[in-house]
């Protein structure tokens, strides 16, 4: 069963195509992911999808309802947690959570069990300001309240900004618990590590969806062996590697810089040659397995030689 359709959206903001034509389906009980940098068009879909946002073509639905006809019944099935913390700061973490039950007709008690994990973390602060809380905490308070009235569809949209790593790993666990209830999850991030925490993903740039699959077949879709080198003097080695006819692309990625050779047969013994002609010292060279970013980078260079 289908829950979120997205077909040929689009969304411009005077001259800015925020959203290109995009088209996806999320099916009941996944959790699909969008990943992209910044500016890439993930919250103005998320605001079509809650009813927020009017799209300038296209149509989208969730759970069979028309994000434009059936606008009040989606505000009562789903769960939005916008970017940027949107609660009450003045108001405590217990006020915030019985104003949103209230909202939607229900009590703190009525879905407790939904929320039960997470409030459990943050009862001890029932008494504390919104405002005063800590990053994950806030974190924590807005996924309850965005839960309080047991939605079909959660969207979250770069849930785990500027929270710290412990944080982060608490809340996919947490969505991840959620998920086996039967909720379906949409989340945005622009962390290509939290990408393999879904089931499946839209990689999104500049407003287009440039690959949809799950992380693991995405990642073998990869079309090159990918090396990683580094040198001493890792700026010198970039740019010499990226003037090098041989080379297809080479980045900056971590402590190495990881890159492609234009000749299928390259091997390591192949891709040290070329590395050596640098005459750079601290050289290393090793084999590497593509992560989600790298096929990011791989899909972004692409689409950029065809513009």
């Amino acid at each position: 069963m289908v829950s979120v359709s997205v077909k040929n959206i689009v969304k411009t903001y005077g001259d800015v195509r925020a959203v290109n034509g995009v088209s996806f389906e999320v099916s009941k009980g996944e959790l699909f992911g969008l990943i992209g940098p910044d500016g890439a068009g993930k919250t103005s879909i998320f605001r079509i999808l809650t009813t927020l946002l009017l799209a300038d073509s296209g149509a989208a639905s969730v759970e069979d309802f028309d994000v434009v006809k059936d606008y009040r019944e989606i505000r009562n099935r789903v769960g939005y947690m916008p970017g940027r913390f949107s609660l009450y700061q003045d108001l405590t973490v217990e006020e915030n959570l019985t104003f949103f039950a209230t909202v939607f007709n229900t009590t703190i008690e009525e879905n407790y069990d939904l929320i039960k994990d997470i409030y459990e973390q943050i009862k001890p602060f029932s008494d504390r300001r919104a405002g005063k809380l800590s990053g994950g905490m806030k974190q924590k308070l807005a996924l309850c309240c965005a839960l309080i009235h047991k939605p079909d569809v959660l969207f979250l949209d770069e849930p785990t900004t500027g929270v710290d790593v412990v944080s982060r790993k608490e809340f996919w666990e947490m969505l991840d618990k959620l998920k086996k209830q039967g909720i379906s999850i949409v989340v945005s991030t622009p962390y290509m590590d939290e990408a393999t925490l879904c089931d499946r993903i839209a990689l999104i740039q500049e407003g287009s969806i440039m690959s949809i699959d799950t992380p693991d077949n995405i990642v073998k879709s990869f079309p090159k062996k990918l090396f990683a080198a580094k040198a001493d003097h890792i700026d010198q080695l970039l740019k010499i590697l990226r003037a090098d006819p041989q080379v297809e692309s080479c980045y900056a990625f971590g402590e190495y810089l990881h890159l492609t050779i234009k000749s299928d047969d390259a091997d390591i013994q192949s891709v040290k040659e070329i590395t050596e002609k640098t005459g750079l010292a601290g050289l290393e060279v090793k084999a590497v397995t593509p992560t989600i970013e790298d096929c990011f980078i791989q899909l972004m260079e692409t689409e950029n030689k065809t513009k």
